[in-house]
């Protein structure tokens, strides 16, 4: 007899899984573009995926999840503000 895995478990395994999935889908967009004239597009949305990868991470596998609203609130606007300046220094170049 097995027991259905812990809800803490299962949601970490979903992380996981929807954190490959997007790894894979960046990788995707990398290989069509090989070779080929950088593109704008492409580059911003493989770095929204990675900010929506690091939200993930952050959120529950370093637990922040159920952190102080500060320390949720302080990473939230973090994560904001480095992908917002990512994205104007790379737009602005």
């Amino acid at each position: 007899m097995t027991t259905a895995p812990a809800p803490a478990e299962r949601r970490l395994t979903i992380t996981w899984i929807v954190a490959s999935v997007l790894t894979v889908a960046s990788g995707v967009l990398a290989a069509t573009e090989a070779g080929k004239k950088p593109s704008t597009g492409i580059a911003v949305a493989g770095l929204l995926l990675g900010a929506v990868k690091v939200h993930l991470v952050v959120q529950n596998f370093m637990e922040v999840r159920t952190a102080p609203r500060w320390l949720k609130l302080f990473t939230g606007i973090w994560l904001v503000v480095l992908t917002a300046t990512i994205l104007v220094l790379y737009l602005a170049a």
